[in-house]
């Protein structure tokens, strides 16, 4: 959540500020702000403003209206105050020297705030953010590496940290705790940052700093430190991609075109993975030895990619037939998890870098389990943290709501699950063959159902105007109905849930009625008889069904629906990979219809760094 932006050079600040930050847009957050030092006026210069970047933006006249080098900027998404000018980072310090931008929570803020008061300090926010600017100020002796360290063994929480001060104008610092934050190593400045994207148009040459280090960025370059205030040496990573990977391309939204690149994502995760017919994953350290000794596996994620491991739970079973357990990332260190030695635990995130997900890890680890983990940012904390990473290799994803990363999470499942597999003995050797043939075929596939869209975004205008719609399927249908719920509730705002079909009875049905939408799963070839009877139950009951299934039930549902979407025929395993795409097509088309903020939905953020 949020994004932080630092700058040190011989450019004009604020326009290198803002321009990052509009790259970090999509993390979600509700103002803005920049703090920059004028040599002119010998004083720190802070701009805030509630609401998008563009009204920061228009204020300063794209930046040019802040003279200065040297500066930090911020994208707040309110936790500590309502959103508001005064709320918005940067915080500054009583005295006007030290400047702050933070992502995450001070734990401890209050107790901190009251012992500043006592002192006679004045705050002017609601943030916990504010307590670290004044507590740097009030420990602050002409040292500010000093200060900042005094202040780093006081605080408790997740940070990351942006620094300036007046005195030092040609320094920031950073400091990162359990939350992502990256350097950036130009010639003749310095970047910090939440995300690479913010700065890539102005240096390809990064670092990721870890837990409890601090970094000292000047024009000159950046020195780093542990928590101890030992120096260290940063090891610098190249960043490959281009820029225009995290830009539109031509597209209305980010969504859009990120559901439009998954063949070729997918392409990029499968295809150097299956080799002369087998599965094949490069430098992998989970032995053969050691694949036979699991007893268990553990899932453990969160939103969407809490949802790909319900498919690979239904996979992974039937493949390897290993007990397969899915837990929130949210809820794991508080289950009294059974983890040990022989249980593997595969986390799942996007960003690699969400909070709670890396909680349980640090959990898992403790109690002695092996950790894989499946995530796309090459260096994140999850990836670091981990005993072994398969990367997705989907690209730069910019909107909030995920399409592109959960297609090739869910890929890396059933290929991990056939892997498994085939080592252990517990697949026969057709269905492994034509598994691996029919992903090999899921990009060519995956595109004939895009080409289908115009058909999609009909039926999205006969329905967009519901308030409340069930998603209903059984087995790999139902976990595919979770995420085609999610989808539709988190960018459209309609009230969406997604149940088991079995279930209906138990309480659900109650609340159908004459005109209510249901969206019936029934993809799943071995129950699919049992999906028509549920179809038959809703309609009875008056709904308006929606259906999704293949090709070769297309004439049977029908019969009893009152709209079909097909996809391909493909092997069991891999039905959810095609069925989430028409279910992403038409909550993007009920958005827009709706005339939602599609690619910034409400209350959301991309990665969410706080618990």
């Amino acid at each position: 959540m949020c994004g932080i932006v630092g700058y040190v050079g011989s450019e004009q600040a604020a326009p290198v500020l803002l321009e990052g930050l509009s790259r970090l847009e999509y993390r979600g957050y509700d103002s803005a702000g920049v703090a920059v030092y004028s040599q002119r006026e010998g004083t720190l210069s802070v701009h805030k403003a509630k609401g998008r970047l563009q009204v920061l933006s228009d204020l300063l006249q794209g930046g040019a209206a802040v003279e200065g080098t040297v500066g930090i900027g911020h994208t707040r998404w309110a936790t500590h105050g309502a959103p508001s000018d005064v709320n918005s980072h940067p915080q500054v310090s009583q005295g006007g020297k030290i400047a702050v931008v933070h992502n995450g929570i001070i734990e401890n803020y209050a107790e901190l705030k009251a012992f500043l008061v006592d002192k006679g300090v004045t705050f002017v926010s609601e943030t916990d953010t504010e307590v670290v600017a004044q507590l740097i100020e009030y420990f602050y002796d002409g040292d500010l590496l000093a200060a900042v360290g005094r202040v780093l063994h006081r605080i408790k929480g997740a940070y990351a940290l942006g620094i300036l001060c007046a005195d030092t104008p040609d320094q920031l610092i950073a400091v990162r705790k359990d939350s992502p934050l990256i350097l950036g190593y130009g010639k003749g400045c310095s970047f910090m940052a939440s995300d690479v994207t913010a700065i890539l148009k102005h240096t390809r040459e990064v670092g990721y700093m870890e837990d409890g280090e601090i970094a000292v960025l000047t024009r000159e370059g950046i020195q780093c430190y542990n928590h101890l205030m030992q120096p260290i040496q940063k090891e610098i990573s190249h960043v490959d991609w281009e820029i225009d990977a995290a830009e539109k391309g031509g597209y209305e939204h980010f969504m859009f075109k990120e559901i439009m690149e998954q063949p070729e994502a997918l392409r990029r995760c499968v295809f150097p993975r299956i080799r002369e017919g087998e599965v094949w994953f490069e430098d992998f350290g989970l032995s053969e030895e050691y694949i036979r000794s699991i007893q268990k596996i553990y899932i453990v994620a969160c939103g969407s990619s809490y949802h790909v491991g319900m498919v690979g739970k239904y996979n992974l079973e039937r493949l390897t037939r290993i007990p397969v357990e899915v837990a929130l990332a949210s809820e794991f260190r508080y289950m009294d998890p059974i983890v040990n030695d022989r249980t593997l635990v595969v986390v799942i995130s996007q960003s690699g870098e969400t909070l709670d997900t890396m909680a349980a890890l640090r959990e898992a680890r403790k109690l002695g389990g092996r950790i894989l983990s499946i995530v796309n940012v090459v260096g994140s904390s999850i990836a670091r943290e981990s005993d072994e990473v398969l990367y997705t290799w989907a690209g730069p994803e910019i909107a909030v709501a995920t399409t592109k990363a959960y297609s090739t999470q869910m890929a890396l499942i059933d290929l991990l699950g056939l892997y498994f597999a085939r080592i252990l003995g517990t697949v026969e050797e057709q269905e492994y063959r034509s598994a691996l043939d029919e992903m090999l075929l899921l990009p060519a596939k995956m595109e004939e159902v895009l080409a289908d869209k115009d058909d999609i975004q009909y039926f999205a205008s006969q329905y967009f105007n519901h308030d409340s719609v069930f998603f209903i399927g059984r087995n790999l249908d139902y976990a595919l109905g979770l995420e085609g719920s999610l989808k539709l509730k988190e960018i459209s705002y309609i009230h969406s849930e997604a149940y088991a079909s079995g279930e209906l009875k138990h309480g659900t049905i109650s609340l159908i009625e004459d005109g209510t939408l249901v969206v019936a799963l029934g993809t799943y070839g071995r129950l699919f008889e049992k999906a028509m009877s549920n179809v038959v139950e809703v309609k009875s009951r008056g709904a308006d069904v929606l259906a999704l299934t293949t090709k070769s039930h297309e004439k049977e549902m029908r019969e009893t629906a009152n709209a079909v979407i097909t996809i391909p025929d493909t092997h069991d395993l891999l039905l959810p990979s095609l069925g989430v795409v028409p279910l992403q097509l038409f909550a993007y088309y009920v958005a827009l219809m709706r005339g939602c903020d599609i690619d910034k939905p409400r209350n959301l953020a991309k990665s969410v760094t706080v618990e």
